[in-house]
């Protein structure tokens, strides 16, 4: 981890959302329990348990994770549909709080979002995504805002293609072992925020974006 650290390494941000932009993940946790709260409580927690430590997946894998993988149960298409829309009326309804939002990153975003190409890659559901980014007035900073159902590691891959961005000179920012990976599996450096045990995986891990 070099003191000598310049972001303007980079000519291309890729931004998760949920830990990193907004501080969204209490109320991530509200959501999971108001949508489930028929079932038990033991396997709620369990999904809790996998919902944070997997912050950069969508809201359908920790949905069927919890039918499949902890009660044993299949899961429809249509039921899954219909819990991921709950949870979205949910998460519009609480996480439009400016007050949410983490200072230093958006200090940071609003000082420097002409100096690159920046992208929000997110696990939560894209159409909501777009809708809150409206509503915190974020959706300028952005050339684009990408979310589920399609997987952040998908997303990478597209934007890389789509707009020939330089492995070399793109970074993922992100605060959970999700977003690591979707950066390596295209080649692109990682740096991890607002979780202290990315620190190995990073590139460079950013304690401070306002010394940025």
């Amino acid at each position: 981890m070099s003191e000598q650290f310049n972001i303007h390494r980079y000519q291309t941000l890729l931004w998760d959302f949920d830990g990193v932009i907004l501080n969204s993940m209490p109320i991530r946790d509200r959501g999971f329990v108001r949508v489930l709260e028929d079932f038990p409580e033991d396997q709620v927690e369990a999904l809790l348990d996998y919902h944070r430590k997997n912050g950069g997946l969508s809201r359908y894998v920790k949905f069927r994770y919890f039918f499949e993988e902890i009660r044993g149960e299949e899961l429809t298409d249509d039921r899954l549909a219909e819990l991921a829309a709950a949870f979205s009326r949910i998460m519009l309804e609480e996480l439009g709080n400016p007050d949410l939002l983490i200072p230093p990153t958006h200090r940071f975003l609003d000082r420097k979002h002409k100096d690159f190409s920046m992208h929000v890659v997110s696990g939560s559901d894209q159409q909501e995504l777009r809708e809150l980014c409206g509503i915190l007035q974020l959706s300028h900073f952005f050339k684009s805002i990408h979310g589920s159902p399609t997987p952040k590691k998908e997303w990478v891959g597209h934007l890389m293609e789509q707009h020939a961005y330089e492995p070399r000179t793109t970074a993922l920012i992100g605060d959970s072992i999700n977003d690591y990976e979707a950066a390596a599996a295209h080649g692109v450096d990682f740096l991890g925020f607002n979780n202290p045990a990315l620190e190995e995986v990073s590139a460079y891990y950013i304690r401070d974006f306002d010394s940025l």
